[in-house]
């Protein structure tokens, strides 16, 4: 049998230190990581592997009774808070853009909160202050990427066998170049997929999918729940992520730090409603992180298991078996597939096949978000 496809699924959290990173991460993976009221950093990043939870996945196994239920994984990364002069190596900044180059969608927390114990690194609580001081970090570390691989593409020139290249290198850099010196980042560019992949060894960060996340109180929530404004500052947020064309969301770190320790279910959705919330702020960040990476998830159900599987949206019916098996990939012969809903609907893969719902697919079929799957292969 062959070995399983494995897929990076990473997201570094960043933001400036006493954003409340490190108490988000610590809800996230239910383990008290190292924190503290004093403008500092995080001394070294800090990582977990959360299931993505999934409600579909819960009646799958409602249904088949299986002896294990298995989610679908993701990586996160508390990384060192970052601090002005970062790209210059300042604080723990070679630490910080080693982590985040490593990650492949970053979840910028922004302090949206005042609390007179917890002091903020300028001494103010200014949103987009804080979001420019991180942005200009960022993109001064891709221009000093930018300056190297300017000169080996200078170099390049002098060869005739490597010039042509080289010539578009120098074009796309400098389509690149006027976005990282006003720090509005590569992903603000419209590039081709050709000019992406000229400039895909230089790994630029600000190139990378970017979710804001602002760490509010209680009172920003309820009003959040009651389809209120957050606050004055969760406001200043989300007009910056709409003109950036960015995501954005409001999780309250203490709420969720102190929900994540309760494993009564019934308390936790008692802590919930009595907030407003039909979801913790931790769902839906995990949720949109996950399509904010391309993904998309299938099952494979039985007596032995109801699994979650990863896949990229978009993948072939024998990507997503080599998400399983590389042998599965290698082997594939067909798939039989039906949507989770047509089970929830019907009850039992029979009455799924007499309302011809049950299916035949072959190589070309692209898997849907929530397919039921059995792979047939050879090998």
């Amino acid at each position: 049998m062959g070995k399983r496809c494995v897929m990076a699924l990473n997201c570094g959290i960043l933001g400036l230190p006493n954003v409340g990173k490190s108490t988000i991460f610590s809800a996230l993976c239910s383990t008290p990581v190292e924190t503290t009221k004093y403008p500092s950093s995080t001394v070294k990043a800090n990582i977990a592997v959360i299931n993505v939870p999934d409600p579909r996945l819960d009646r799958l196994s409602a249904i088949f009774v299986p002896e294990k239920t298995i989610h679908a994984t993701m990586e996160f990364v508390d990384i060192a808070g970052l601090v002005k002069g970062a790209s210059r190596g300042n604080g723990l900044g070679n630490q910080f853009l080693s982590n985040i180059r490593d990650s492949a969608v970053y979840i910028h927390v922004v302090r949206c909160f005042e609390d007179s114990e917890i002091l903020h690194v300028s001494d103010t609580i200014d949103p987009e202050s804080d979001m420019e001081t991180i942005d200009i970090e960022l993109a001064l570390a891709d221009m000093q990427t930018l300056d190297k691989r300017r000169e080996r593409a200078e170099k390049a020139l002098k060869n005739q066998a490597e010039k042509k290249n080289a010539e578009f290198v120098l074009g796309v850099l400098d389509k690149i170049s006027p976005a990282l010196e006003s720090a509005r980042g590569v992903r603000s560019l419209d590039l081709s997929a050709e000019e992406k992949a000229a400039v895909y060894d230089c790994h630029f960060i600000t190139a990378k999918p970017q979710l804001y996340v602002c760490n509010v109180d209680e009172a920003a929530i309820r009003n959040i729940a009651a389809g209120k404004p957050g606050n004055q500052y969760t406001e200043a947020v989300m007009k910056r992520a709409q003109r950036e064309g960015s995501q954005a969301l409001c999780i309250c770190g203490k709420f969720e730090a102190e929900l994540s320790g309760i494993e009564d279910p019934a308390e936790k959705t008692a802590f919930l409603e009595d907030l407003g919330l039909k979801e913790t702020g931790l769902s839906s960040l995990i949720h949109t992180a996950y399509k904010l990476l391309g993904l998309s998830t299938f099952f494979t159900t039985g007596e032995d298991e109801c699994r979650a599987w990863t896949i990229r949206t978009g993948d072939t019916a024998p990507k997503a078996a080599g998400a399983v098996h590389s042998d599965f990939e290698k082997g594939f012969i067909k798939a039989e597939v039906y949507g989770c809903e047509d089970i929830f609907q019907y009850g039992t893969e029979a009455k799924i096949r007499e309302a011809g719902k049950y299916r035949l697919e072959g190589k070309e079929y692209k898997v849907k978000d929530g397919d039921v799957i059995f792979f047939k292969f050879n090998v």
